[in-house]
């Protein structure tokens, strides 16, 4: 007879740039019973997260929806169906995420014009003015929170240049949503897509996306569907609106999941989260700094839910990671793309964005890092953190 595996994942201190941990009630959300997908009592939830969703991303969007999928879901869903063949669109890249949006655009059959600017920056204003003086654009894009480098892109400016020459803005809240600011409405942005297992501290699996009426006027007007027929926003908002016309069989526990997950966003209250995770995350970079590290990301426009730190001379990123989830259970990233063996990226995201993480992975790097040679001031780092931390 066959033995049967079990399932007993262990239990990890999430520290890398996503997943992040989950509340138990969020986990015990996806247990509670399954509805069918137009019943209406699932049709109630669908309603209360579309409300919720529109509070947390700041938003009088009434295209306000979670597309099935993880964060690639949204950045697929709103790259498909706002660029059609002969568009133009100007994608700023300063990491992995934006070459990934310019990927996609190209697939649209659009003419792309790539910003650049160095994994570690932002894109510049006058980049992306003097590409939209150029020629006429009709998309916008680029990454809010770049997970990849640790930068939080600013916006409003790009905005306003956006609307100077009538381009819209699509923007990237993945890893920013429910851990910075993010106001779509005050700063003019017209399409923008997250996920749920960043900040917000659900598991993977749905992706908030908000349309301004300018940005679903433009999806209305194409000339013909868009290239994806599952994230064709057109069929995805006649399921979330009133008409509840049968698209895909939505993901129900995934959708319980992020009810309680936007609930205890909501609870808290977006100012004090934003706090939460602003003291954290400079607690955490002050301390790594204190231990004679360096951070990537440029001083002036580090993220405090993802911190980029620079691998030691000497020091391999695999013995380091491997030690830390090893030995300590703690789970923190490296670097992908052009910063691949050259950083790790950690994160104090939503649930895992606590004072405790940030001593507990201090000293666990500390003692990895002196052990394989590298003189780390343990003490200095956890000093200078806790100083930084709320009491």
């Amino acid at each position: 007879m066959t033995e049967i595996p079990s399932l007993d994942p262990p239990k990890r201190v999430l520290m890398g740039p996503g997943p992040s941990g989950a509340d138990t009630s969020v986990l015990a959300a996806m247990g509670l019973p399954l509805l069918g997908h137009l019943d209406p009592e699932f049709i109630r939830i669908m309603d209360e997260c579309q409300q919720m969703m529109r509070q947390v991303l700041r938003t009088e969007n009434e295209v306000t929806l979670a597309t099935p999928g993880t964060g690639t879901s949204g950045m697929e869903a709103t790259v498909m169906n706002l660029l059609q063949p002969g568009d133009r669109a100007i994608i700023g890249i300063c990491g992995y995420f934006g070459d990934r949006i310019s990927q996609m655009a190209a697939r649209t059959g659009a003419e792309v014009t790539i910003v650049t600017a160095p994994w570690g920056s932002p894109i510049p204003p006058e980049a992306i003015e003097r590409e939209l003086r150029a020629a006429p654009t009709k998309l916008v894009a680029v990454v809010h929170a770049e997970t990849s480098t640790g930068v939080r892109q600013p916006v409003e400016a790009i905005s306003a240049l956006c609307k100077e020459h009538g381009a819209l803005l699509l923007l990237d809240c993945v890893t920013s949503l429910g851990g910075v600011p993010v106001e779509i409405d005050e700063w003019g942005v017209d399409a923008a897509y997250s996920g749920t297992q960043k900040c917000l501290s659900a598991p993977p699996g749905a992706s908030p996306v908000t349309l301004s009426p300018a940005a679903w006027s433009a999806i209305q007007a194409r000339e013909a569907p868009s290239n994806s027929w599952y994230l064709d926003l057109n069929l995805l908002e006649a399921y979330w609106d009133s008409r509840r016309a049968y698209h895909h069989t939505s993901p129900i526990s995934m959708t319980y999941a992020l009810h309680r997950a936007l609930a205890l966003v909501l609870e808290e209250g977006l100012e004090s989260r934003w706090h939460r995770h602003e003291s954290n995350g400079r607690a955490l970079q002050a301390g790594l700094e204190a231990m004679g590290l360096t951070l990537h990301a440029d001083a002036d426009h580090r993220l405090p839910v993802l911190t980029t730190v620079r691998i030691p001379e000497g020091i391999t990123d695999t013995d380091i990671r491997g030690a830390l989830l090893q030995r300590f259970g703690i789970e923190v990233g490296g670097g992908i793309g052009e910063l691949g063996g050259r950083i790790w990226r950690v994160g104090l995201m939503g649930e895992s964005s606590t004072a405790g993480n940030v001593l507990f992975f201090l000293a666990s790097l500390g003692r990895l890092l002196r052990e394989h040679g590298f003189q780390a001031d343990v003490g200095a780092a956890l000093d200078v953190a806790a100083s930084r931390l709320d009491s």
